[in-house]
């Protein structure tokens, strides 16, 4: 295991929280965990600090999958969506499980579900000069609602909630940023939570059929 981690339930989604800042030894060893195309990618980083994150996210993921499939981290087989939603591939594309993972900085989460879509993001909490725009052209009325709610001070909390949200759920749903339908209650579940101190992240999984019918 290349990192320490953080594990929690929220609703049927497990969620896990690492850290990404290890030492060089530790970075060595998740590297070894990568496939070729997974080190190519890593080595194309012009930061080393880009680069270990990428590294040691990545392979935290593959042990994470590969405790829950019972195969080796290095065996695991990954694929991805045309919006880049990544998936199980190869002999494990017709496993149940499904996945989403976000990074920030220092911080990795990831999400686990059984049979229904997943999505996750994480945020450190900061001020952004072009908030006003980004939150214009991307946000749902109810996403703007909670931007513009607080006062001046605290805007870059109420952005981040805003943002994490979207992020989540369209990631939820393998779309892109430009995706603007709302965000239907029936059909999916959010959760926020507080993946580390200055940080906010928010899941969104798909309800199950049962509650759907009721």
């Amino acid at each position: 295991m290349c990192t320490t981690v953080a594990t929690g339930t929220i609703a049927d989604v497990e969620v896990v929280t690492t850290g990404l800042d290890v030492q060089p030894d530790a970075t060595a060893a998740c590297y070894d965990l990568l496939s070729e195309t997974e080190r190519s990618r890593a080595n194309r980083f012009a930061s080393a600090s880009d680069r270990r994150r990428f590294i040691v996210a990545r392979a935290r993921l593959r042990e994470l999958l590969g405790a829950r499939l019972h195969v080796p981290a290095a065996a695991i087989e990954l694929s991805s969506g045309p919006n880049g939603k990544p998936a199980l591939g190869g002999q494990f594309a017709c496993s149940d499980l499904r996945f989403n993972t976000s990074h920030c900085e220092d911080v990795a989460a990831y999400a686990f579900a059984y049979g229904r879509e997943v999505g996750i993001d994480i945020e450190r909490v900061r001020v952004m000069s072009d908030a006003d725009t980004l939150a214009s052209r991307f946000f749902s009325d109810d996403g703007r609602a909670t931007y513009e709610a607080p006062p001046a001070s605290g805007r870059p909390l109420g952005f981040f909630r805003s943002w994490t949200r979207k992020e989540a759920f369209i990631k939820a749903l393998g779309e892109g940023l430009d995706y603007r339908a709302g965000f239907d209650a029936e059909q999916w579940q959010l959760m926020p939570f507080t993946p580390a101190a200055g940080f906010v992240g928010a899941v969104v999984i798909e309800r199950s059929p049962a509650w759907q019918a009721q």
